[in-house]
Formats: C-alpha cells, structure tokens, sequence
C-alpha cells in the first residue's frame, strides 16, 4: 500500500468508513494520527507532493471526522493542500499510494474522486464562499446538515476570504469556519493580519489580572450591579487581545485560539459549535510539518516537495541538470536590479517558487511579497510604475488569472511599464488541472498595449526581461516549469527587437512556428523526421506572441505551403489562432495549409510533465506524428 507494512497499520486499517474514526478510543486516535503520517510521509517521498501542510493537520482532520459525518455533513477544504489525511480516512486508503500519478488519487479535493469530497478545489480562498453557497442551499431547501469550511492563515490574506467572511456574517445562518493557523501559507505569512493572528494571551497573566479586577470591584458600592456589566463585557475585553475582535467585527461568534493537535479537546469543540445558531469561527493553531522533524525544520521547502529519502529528508541528485526557467529569471532580474535602481520585484506568497529568495535577500529593500494577492500586486505595480519605477511581478501563470481585470484596467490601459513574469506556462505537471498555466496566451494576448513574449529556451529569457524593462510599456513573459534545454545564457545580454522571430532551422517541405518551450521540440522532430525520411522542414522561433513576427510570417507564407504551428497552451485563441489570423486579415491564406498543435478543449488531468505533453500530442513524437500528417496533404 505504501512504505508501511498492512501489519504495521493496525488501527488505519480497521478504518472502512469514516464513521470509524468515531467510534475509536482517545488511545486509538493518537495511534492512528501516528500511522497516517507514516503513509503521508511514505507516499509523498516517492511521488511529491504537498508534504508538511498536510502532516499539520492530522489531528483536525481526526477531529472534523469525529464530530461531523461526511456522507451527510458539508467538510470544504480550502486549496487542499491539507487533504491527504482526509483521503486517507474517506475510503483512498488502498489508493493513496497512487497518488498525483497519472490516473491516480489527484492531490487536491474532487468531486468526481469521492463523494465526500463536497467542493473541487486546488487554488486558495475559495472555502469560505463555497461553504455559505452550500450553506445557503440547505437553508432553502428546509435540510439540516452542517457546513464547514477549513481555511489557512495563509489563505485569509486574500480578499476573497473577507467578501465570503463579510457576506456570512450578514446572513447569519449558520456556517462553520475552521481557521488553521499555522502562521505559513507557502512561505512565511506576510502582512497586518499574520501579526495579528500570531498575537499570543498569556493565559495565566489574564487570569490573574480577573481575580484581581473581580475582587476590587466586589469591594465598591454597587459593586454586585458593576459585576454584572463586567461579565456581560467580559467576551469583549478578551476579544479585544485577540484575533476575535477581528472576526467578531464580521459577526461571527469566535472560539480560540485552541491547541490543533489536541484531538480530544477539539472533538469536544466542534460538537459544541455545532449547536451555536450563526456563523462561528473556531481558531486552531497548528505546526506545520508536524511529526516528521525535516519538515517541521523547513516547512518551505517541504510545503510542495518532489521525490526524497523519508528517513533524512533529503534528495538524492542524479547527474547534472541545467538551471531551470525559474532559477535563470532570479538571477537576470536580480542583475538587473544591480544595474538599475528603478527595478523592483513583487510576488504572491511564492518567493522561493518564483525564484526571488536571492533578490529577497540582497535587495530587500526593493522585493516586495503581497501574500495570497495577486489582484493587489499588479495594482500596487501599476502605482510603483506610475511613480517612475519598474516594477517586475512574478506570479505563477495558473494564479495571474487572478489579476485579469488589474491587468487590463490598471496596467494595460494606463500604458504603464510593469512586466508580468509568468512561470509555469504550460502544463506543469502533477498538480494538475488547477495548476495548468494553460490559458494565459489567450487571456492575454488580445489586450492592446501590451508586449507578449516566451523564450524558446532559458538562453532567450535574459534577453527578454531586458526587452521588457527597456519597453515603454506594458510586457508579459510567460516560461515553464522546470529545467532548460542545457543553452548557455549569455555573459552580454541585448533587448531584443520587438516583433521579431528567430528561424532556428532551415528546411523547404514545410514550415513549423513555434512558441516557448516547443520550440526545441519542434527541432528535435524536424531533425528525427529529416534522418528518417529525408524530408526538411524548417522552424522558426517565434519569441513574440504579440506583436507576432508579422513580416517574417508573411513573407515566410510565400516560401512555404505546409504550416505547422506548436504551443503550450489552449488551441482557442492561443498563439496558432493569432497566427490564421495574421494570415486571413493579410489575404495571405489562399494556397497555404495549416494545422495546429496545443492543448485541448478540455482541463488536462495530472501526470508528469512529459506524459502529459505526449498525451496531448505536443511533444517531439507527437510533433513528428503531425508533420507526417501535414506533409502526406
């Protein structure tokens, strides 16, 4: 099943349905949380994943099973990177070891899995909305089930969270929240709230300071009738120390904080809430990464890990890879901070995934984390740029959709020089279909005033953030997930003229244009279908997704009948599309056969990277299966 033996499960194993759980001594419970991380720990070192949110929340999640049922009641798990004991427990147990392989246990809730999964969810701050939706429905349809929603601290940074929290407590129904706080989303919580909730009572101080206070107002005249006001305020004084006078202002009723590895005590909790009318938010504090002491010494790192050796924590190195996309933008932005002072970095809670923790750590003064607030951060960008700055955003491109209506309002009409660096374009793996950077070619590409560009290998990458912060304007630059093709980045980097392609092979049967990281693929059939057939076929390199190469394309559509265009994105209104268009509008398609290739009419599930490409037809075989195709016409 996993690393463990059956027979060293002896209590998970007894688990058939999550009912079970309940039914199990305080003894039983703490053996379980034990095993449950052994299988989480096993699994996760041989297939990745989200390691230390989901080792925190062990004990909550024995808990919510104990004192709710989910074949009835609603349990939404917000991004769901804390799910894995939840799947365990509501009948993947037998599965789990196939965890985010492809056609495997996906690594975040969905309803098509398990129907005790009651919301699909993979990006953050959805939870609290969802479960008043839920809520709200249950109300109208006369039912009688509770609705809980499990939020992280980091989470709650996002606005989101405070339009559901604002429209909850307005209605006054009744909804549940369960805050984990476990002072992290991905990397450390930045921000007003995180200092806010991290704020601590010393409890006997406070004990003390009511003993005394009790006793001299007994002692004044009156002091019985005082006594009574004090009690009736006494919920406020304490709500005034801590993060309740925040929630409490939304109209929820708060309890906390509380102990969130205390299985027992929190079981006793949740029944209690259960019978509270309105909305109640109940405050856990937890650690992440708890139980495997690597995790818990770097959660960061193991918020989100690939394959390791569980008794270390390490990762084995095999061979020598080249730098990845992520680590060779770092450093280009970074060196070019060095040279110009205007240059500023922002990112949404993902430092490290982005590649800034060495910008972070030199430039401080210039790196600027917003938290789970894309929205925020490319309208805080647009105010940097507006001031005389050049601000450079780095958001992964699964999460810039976000920001949609910033970039356009904000940054696009206004003309204004901020650059969006989206990492993860493409198909990014086993994550999924949440995490896909599968549409942003077509989100963004039609909007005036701005520059899109995606290398065809980290090389080009440099000398696109230089184009980008030598540009009067508005610039995109999409790139992907993972390791380069092994180029050389150059020592010298030039902006690159605007609008112009790069013909990377010579051929004259027929024409690939390529985009980003199909590029090399593209090469690489070319070359395997020349040594096989003898047939050349030519490839440029588009590196412009707008302006498109226009001179080079059409005089390109004079030299070649046979067209074939390759991306890593959407076939609707993705880059093929802008090139038919380019075609139509210049009356140049008479004569000229073109298909595409890129991903499909549909989310793509999860896999490795390159299982998936193949799946959709876009790696080298499936791009030398497509010439084949173009080139019997």
């Amino acid at each position: 099943m996993t690393a463990m033996s059956d027979a060293a499960l002896h209590i998970l194993t007894r688990i058939k349905h999550p009912h079970d759980v309940a039914g199990l001594s305080a003894e039983e419970r703490t053996v379980l949380a034990d095993e449950i991380r052994q299988v989480i720990i096993g699994t996760v070192s041989m297939n990745g994943g989200h390691l230390a949110p989901s080792l925190g929340v062990v004990e909550l999640t024995l808990a919510l099973l104990a004192a709710f049922d989910p074949g009835r009641d609603k349990l939404v798990w917000d991004v769901g990177h804390q799910a894995y004991a939840y799947k365990i427990l509501t009948g993947r147990q037998e599965q789990f070891h196939t965890l985010r392989t492809m056609g495997g246990v996906s690594g975040f809730p969905r309803p098509a899995e398990s129907p005790f999964d009651h919301f699909g969810v993979g990006h953050s701050s959805t939870s609290i909305s969802a479960a008043l939706g839920l809520a709200m429905a249950r109300d109208r349809k006369g039912e009688d089930h509770d609705v809980v929603a499990i939020i992280g601290d980091g989470s709650m940074t996002a606005g989101l969270a405070y339009e559901g929290l604002n429209q909850a407590g307005g209605w006054g129904g009744r909804l549940i929240v369960v805050l984990n706080d476990n002072e992290m989303s991905i990397s450390k919580n930045v921000g007003a709230l995180s200092l806010f909730l991290s704020r601590k009572l010393n409890q006997r101080w406070v004990k003390r300071l009511k003993k005394d206070m009790e006793s001299w107002i007994s002692s004044l005249p009156y002091g019985g009738d005082l006594m009574g006001y004090v009690r009736r305020g006494e919920e406020s004084f304490k709500s005034f120390f801590t993060p309740g006078m925040l929630f409490e202002a939304f109209r929820f009723n708060y309890l906390g904080p509380i102990d969130g590895h205390n299985t027992e005590r929190l079981i006793e909790v949740f029944k209690e809430v259960k019978d509270i009318e309105g909305p109640v938010l109940v405050h856990v504090l937890t650690k992440k990464g708890r139980g495997y002491e690597p995790a818990e010494n770097n959660p960061t790192y193991f918020h989100g890990v690939g394959c390791f050796e569980p008794e270390t924590g390490l990762v084995e190195k095999v061979g020598v890879c080249a730098p990845s996309y992520t680590q060779v933008f770092g450093e280009a932005l970074l060196a070019s901070a060095k040279a110009d002072p205007r240059v500023m970095a922002i990112t949404a809670a993902m430092p490290e995934g982005t590649g800034l923790s060495r910008f972070a750590t030199e430039l401080p003064e210039r790196f600027v984390d917003v938290g789970i607030c894309e929205q925020h951060a490319v309208t805080f960008a647009a105010g940097l740029a507006m001031a005389g700055y050049k601000p450079v955003v780095a958001i992964y491109s699964t999460f810039m959709q976000r920001s949609y209506d910033q970039i356009v309002h904000d940054v696009c009409l206004q003309n204004l020089p901020v650059t969006l660096c989206l990492d993860r374009g493409g198909l990014v793996g086993e994550d999924g279909a949440t995490h896909h950077g599968a549409f942003d070619i077509s989100y963004l590409r039609h909007i005036p005033n701005l520059v899109f560009m995606a290398p065809g290998s980290e090389a080009e990458l440099p000398a696109m953030l230089a184009t980008a912060l030598a540009h009067d304007g508005p610039v995109a630059i999409r790139y992907p997930r993972g390791a380069g093709v092994g180029l050389p980045v150059p020592e010298v980097v030039e902006p690159l003229p605007l609008g112009q392609g790069a013909m990377v092979r010579e051929g004259s049967d027929a024409l690939i244009v390529a985009i980003g990281s199909r590029v090399m693929p593209a090469v690489a059939a070319a070359d395997a279908l020349a040594a096989e057939t003898g047939r050349e076929v030519a490839v440029l390199n588009a590196r412009f997704i707008k302006p498109l190469p226009e001179a080079q394309l059409l005089a390109l559509a004079g030299r070649y009948p046979l067209w074939l265009t390759v991306e890593e994105n959407v076939l609707q209104g993705g880059f093929g599309a802008a090139v038919l268009e380019l075609l139509s509008d210049a009356g140049a398609l008479s004569g000229l056969t073109v298909h595409r290739l890129g991903l499909p009419d549909a989310f793509v599930e999860h896999g490795g990277q390159n299982a998936l490409r193949a799946l959709c037809g876009i790696d080298q075989n499936g791009i030398k299966a497509a010439l084949v195709r173009l080139l019997a016409v």
